[in-house]
């Protein structure tokens, strides 16, 4: 796609002067994407240096883009999905919309999509009509439930996942179930969809073809549930909601102190518990008696034992709780929430903080969790304004000015 980079967004960040470039570079990405799972994937490769063209509503855009405005005036979901995006505004049901991406997508790597159930194929964009048409194309469609099945026409949103996999009757308390706080079906499945266009681009490196990518949050959550799916197939029980507990483990959880902190602990073994009895509860004779000494005895008196280690916790502030389970080696925590995880020490220390540009100025961003050291640094582009790019992209197809403000004033682009 030689005859669009010269639009692409310069790369953000800090950059090694002798670095090995970012692994995708040179390599394009058109989306049709909204929410997350689909946007979180195409963000993971813009990262890596890809160039990502989003395709976006002619009328707001993605619907995250709506979400809410806690980012400065922009939606949390949105700035944390598509940085680094080209965002180009298109009515897809008028046949000249679709022309544009079809010409976008003849010069690209890598489609993604994430529509409703059968609204890619009604326009043509499918991954089996792409990849029939383009045989080096790799085409990524990402769906609730598959492509067949009883399931495949449902309406599929992240709590809906969460509940058919399973994963809301083992989290939460024993008297009321509840949903992970983060979409964890939509990460599931835009971490595979990402995987899996890895994935394919080194196939097609051996064999010059790409071909269809196919990504369902159901089955993924539903791999994410392996242990408790085992657990349970296999003879056992389904694991019981314990909380911030462990079901088979004592003491395993958050244990509040003098300052109105929480700090969590886990003992993984019987050491270890003689250790915390002799060393931070100041009860050496809990690490032998019978009825403490072995992890199944703690487990049945699990009401006793937390009491004795909320106790000792009790009477100290969450700094010195931390520095006397350290010392005494035992693995430990503090309760964060979200304001607490943005002031993380050990964030600020490995210099994990960047800034990205947005319609609204500079947002705080961490890194990538992938770190490639020896290479570039993460392209984090900025966030895109609704049809910020559409202009250069209409012309980068060989529309004339006249043809784009034509589209702008049928309000096929935006």
């Amino acid at each position: 796609m030689e005859h669009l980079a010269e639009h692409a967004m310069e790369p953000a960040g800090r950059q090694p002067s002798e670095a090995q470039p970012l692994p995708l570079e040179g390599i394009t990405v058109v989306a049709v994407e909204q929410a997350v799972a689909a946007p979180f994937a195409t963000r993971q490769l813009a990262d890596l240096g890809a160039r990502v063209i989003k395709v976006e509503r002619v009328d707001g855009g993605d619907f995250a883009r709506g979400y809410d405005r806690a980012a400065g005036g922009l939606a949390s979901h949105f700035v944390w999905c598509n940085r680094g995006k080209e965002s180009l505004a298109l009515d897809l049901k008028d046949p000249r919309g679709r022309k544009v991406v079809r010409r976008l997508v003849a010069d690209a790597d890598v489609f993604v999509q994430n529509l409703a159930h059968g609204a890619a194929a009604r326009l043509g964009l499918d991954a089996a009509t792409l990849c029939a048409a383009h045989p080096r194309l790799i085409a990524v469609d990402i769906s609730g439930y598959g492509s067949s099945g009883p399931y495949a026409d449902k309406r599929a949103y992240d709590m809906l996942v969460q509940c058919e996999t399973g994963l809301v009757s083992v989290t939460g308390t024993p008297e009321r179930p509840v949903k992970a706080g983060i979409p964890a079906a939509d990460i599931a499945a835009a971490m595979y969809a990402f995987s899996g266009v890895l994935a394919a681009l080194v196939r097609r490196g051996v064999t010059g073809r790409g071909g269809p990518v196919e990504v369902s949050l159901l089955d993924s959550l539903a791999e994410w549930m392996g242990h408790p799916l085992h657990h349970t197939m296999h003879g056992g029980e389904p694991p019981a909601r314990t909380g911030l507990a462990h079901p088979v483990i004592a003491p395993y959880d958050a244990y509040a102190t003098a300052d109105g902190g929480q700090v969590l602990l886990s003992v993984q073994n019987d050491r270890e518990w003689r250790r915390l009895a002799e060393q931070v509860l100041g009860r050496p004779e809990l690490g032998t008696d019978p009825r403490f000494a072995t992890n199944a005895a703690r487990v049945a008196r699990r009401g006793e034992t937390d009491a004795a280690v909320a106790e000792a916790l009790g009477a100290l502030d969450a700094d010195a709780a931390v520095a006397r389970l350290e010392e005494a080696g035992i693995a430990c925590a503090r309760l964060r929430d979200p304001r607490g995880l943005a002031e993380h020490p050990q964030l600020a220390a490995r210099d994990r903080w960047r800034q990205v540009g947005s319609p609204v100025g500079p947002l705080r961003a961490l890194l990538p969790p992938l770190t490639l050291p020896g290479g570039g640094e993460a392209r984090m582009g900025e966030v895109p304004a609704l049809g910020q790019h559409t202009g250069a992209l209409l012309r980068a197809v060989g529309m004339t000015d006249e043809e784009i403000a034509a589209l702008r004033r049928d309000g096929v682009a935006a």
